[in-house]
């Protein structure tokens, strides 16, 4: 499993090589890469938000959501 961020780096990486491309088939595959990533990513954050004992470590701190929940899950 990896953290949101994670997956918003791989969109972003699919877009900047789309931005390098083309018109064509392998531009729009790279685009709608992008647009899966990006729903992974979201569909995880609300998942940690929800579940802030599934957070790996430091992903709530990331995503905003360390409002008060002690940090549980983490080794020390």
């Amino acid at each position: 499993m990896k953290k949101a961020s994670e997956y918003r780096t791989h969109a972003a990486e699919c877009r900047q090589l789309a931005a390098k491309m083309a018109s064509g088939d392998q531009r729009d595959q790279l685009l709608e890469m992008a647009a899966n990533w990006e729903k992974m990513a979201t569909e995880r954050s609300d998942l940690v938000r929800r579940h802030p004992e599934l957070a790996l470590a430091g992903e709530r701190d990331e995503e905003g959501g360390s409002r008060s929940i002690p940090n549980q899950g983490a080794s020390g």
